[in-house]
């Protein structure tokens, strides 16, 4: 089981490997973690997103973090061609936590995935993203941030 940490706030200021993007399919940084992630990490970010996407919903592309104090982002696809739905988020977490086994990180952030433009339930996106890292190796380390107190709170419950 993956050590566990919960954070509240900005995910871009985390440091670390890597953090994980709640991205849609076309790759496309928009608003909320994703337009975050391209202001502060720069528009290379973008631009190698460009040449990765599109991928399905549920996949997980990786690119390179740009300014972000970490080395790589993980683009984790909730929504896009198809809505945001609590198997998406499954599916989306398992993806990302194979990139990052198969990069070798060992310090990982990850956001509330489908609970901002996807609109999903923070509790039970909490309580799946957890399930997933209880399945992931020992050795990680995932540090899940809240932007709010009850996102915080939520994560806090799913534990």
């Amino acid at each position: 089981m993956a050590l566990i940490r919960i954070a509240k706030g900005d995910i871009t200021t985390f440091e670390g490997d890597a953090v994980v993007n709640a991205a849609n399919d076309r790759l496309i940084l928009g608003s909320g973690v994703a337009g975050a992630i391209r202001k502060k990490g720069g528009p290379e970010i973008q631009e190698e997103c460009d040449r990765h996407g599109p991928i399905r919903v549920g996949e997980a592309a990786v690119t390179g973090a740009g300014r972000l104090p970490v080395r790589y982002v993980i683009h984790a696809a909730v929504l896009g061609s198809e809505p945001a739905s609590y198997d998406s988020v499954r599916r989306a977490t398992q993806a990302a936590l194979a990139k990052a086994r198969e990069l070798g990180l060992r310090t990982v952030a990850f956001p509330l995935l489908g609970t901002g433009v996807g609109g999903l339930d923070a509790q039970e996106v909490a309580r799946i993203m957890t399930e997933e890292f209880k399945n992931a190796p020992d050795d990680l380390e995932v540090t899940l941030y809240g932007y709010t107190d009850a996102d915080v709170e939520a994560i806090r419950r799913a534990l």
